[in-house]
């Protein structure tokens, strides 16, 4: 006969995969059977809370602070569903009553930590997040939130300090097999740079590839997604390229995470490797392209990315909710557009009058040679911006009021990682992009009609 807790095990197990769907219905289940099940309860209402069912998760994870106040996670759970809400002032009182009745806790202080910085009161947040690490200086998560914040506000030698205390760099350790780099002299060796993150994230520290080789690396790898294996054959200082779908070659003496070398060689705001381009586009696959740019003669050639990937913890704000959204640009006379765009929103083009290049692209080194024949890219933040930006072509990033991602520092319209090429176009309220768009259609009219 099937018990509660196998049915609570085999939700477990939907877990590990992320079917929350599967999870939930093994939930509802258990609960069926033992209604006061309080691990079942809370377990139940973060299954749906990754559904989006929001409201039933609320009911949930208040039903099982309700039964077991000694328990702390569903109170932390609800804590992260309503920061991610922005219901801060319910979210504040919540981590308060918290850190009431399980004090000097490091995980209520770090999770406070991040409401208080999504409620940009980042002076607060510091001292939550030192608070945590000093009452627990192995607990990770405090120091890697606090990475983000100092990253944020460009006080970069304890930030990346603080960014070692990621995690998610551990897991291809067991698979490499090899020694990880901790700095120790490069002279003579192999050294392997790991994949991490995004695809974007993979093109802006592919640069460090150069530095390692400048350290004495007489070898360097690159493992990474297998849509950036073609592209990094052109990028300068890597030898090699592994797509993750693809075995391992021999002889690396060593491996280290890519978000790990802007620590090893102490990179601060002032001191970015930043010698545009270094990644060279296949001059085969440009002349293959060149005949998809010819229908704009004379026109300014501008290329198009509304939307990242679904994924993205911020997604929701830095993509535009449809190209719709960029119509003013339309109005600009003597500019022709092309779509960049794969993926989310890929094809939906609307009425928006442009060439649409999805077809052609079947990798980031397609989408490399098409963004040589190109004026101008303008593109939310997502993979093809930094693209565009190693690449040394003029491009325009849209980025969200609410979070931007902590590597364009606040306020500043460039960035160290793109001088001279890349111009940032900063929302000014959250889910309103009219004014920025405005922004960007009169610096595109200025910007046709040349110096």
């Amino acid at each position: 006969m099937t018990s509660a807790e196998s049915l609570f095990h085999e939700a477990g197990a939907h877990f590990a995969t992320r079917d929350f769907p599967a999870a939930a219905e093994k939930l509802r289940a258990a609960l069926a059977l033992e209604p006061d099940f309080i691990e079942a309860i809370g377990n139940l209402a973060y299954a749906l809370d990754k559904d989006g069912q929001h409201d039933l998760a609320e009911a949930h994870y208040l039903r099982a602070i309700a039964s077991a106040p000694e328990q702390l996670q569903p109170r932390l759970n609800l804590g992260v569903m309503l920061t991610g809400q922005r219901r801060f002032d319910e979210a504040e009182a919540l981590y308060r009553k918290a850190m009431t009745d399980f004090p000097a806790t490091p995980s209520v202080l770090s999770n406070f930590g991040v409401m208080l910085a999504c409620a940009g009161r980042e002076a607060e947040a510091e001292a939550c997040h030192r608070q945590a690490i000093l009452l627990d200086p192995s607990y990770r998560k405090a120091a890697f939130n606090l990475a983000y914040l100092l990253l944020r506000q460009g006080r970069w030698e304890e930030g990346w300090q603080r960014l070692e205390a990621r995690d998610w760099a551990d897991v291809l350790q067991p698979h490499l097999n090899l020694p990880r780099w901790q700095g120790e002299a490069l002279t003579g060796t192999a050294i392997l740079v790991g994949i991490e993150a995004g695809h974007g994230d993979m093109i802006q520290f592919g640069r460090y590839c150069e530095q390692l080789k400048q350290a004495g690396a007489a070898r360097v790898g690159v493992l990474c997604h297998p849509g950036l294996v073609a592209l990094f054959g052109g990028l300068r200082g890597a030898d090699e390229a592994i797509g993750l779908d693809q075995p391992l070659t021999p002889g690396w003496d060593c491996w280290v995470p890519a978000l790990s070398l802007p620590f090893f060689f102490r990179t601060t705001v002032d001191s970015v490797p930043a010698a545009l381009p270094y990644i060279a586009p296949d001059p085969a696959r440009i002349a293959r392209s060149a005949s998809l740019l010819a229908a704009a003669p004379g026109a300014l050639k501008v290329g198009l990315v509304w939307k990242g990937g679904a994924g993205f913890e911020n997604d929701s704000e830095r993509s535009l909710p449809s190209l719709a959204t960029l119509a003013p640009l339309a109005q600009v006379p003597g500019v022709r557009f092309f779509s960049l765009q794969k993926g989310a929103g890929e094809g939906d083009t609307g009425e928006f009058p442009l060439v649409d290049l999805a077809g052609a692209i079947d990798d980031f080194a397609d989408t490399a040679a098409l963004i040589a024949g190109l004026d101008l890219v303008i593109s939310v933040d997502t993979a093809v911006a930094h693209l565009a930006g190693v690449l040394g072509k003029p491009c325009w990033v849209l980025l969200p009021a609410y979070l931007a991602d902590w590597r364009w520092l606040t306020e500043r319209s460039d960035t160290p990682w793109y001088p001279g090429v890349m111009r940032l176009f900063r929302q000014r309220r959250s889910g309103d992009w009219d004014e920025t768009v405005a922004e960007l259609a009169r610096a595109l009219k200025t910007f046709r009609a040349g110096p």
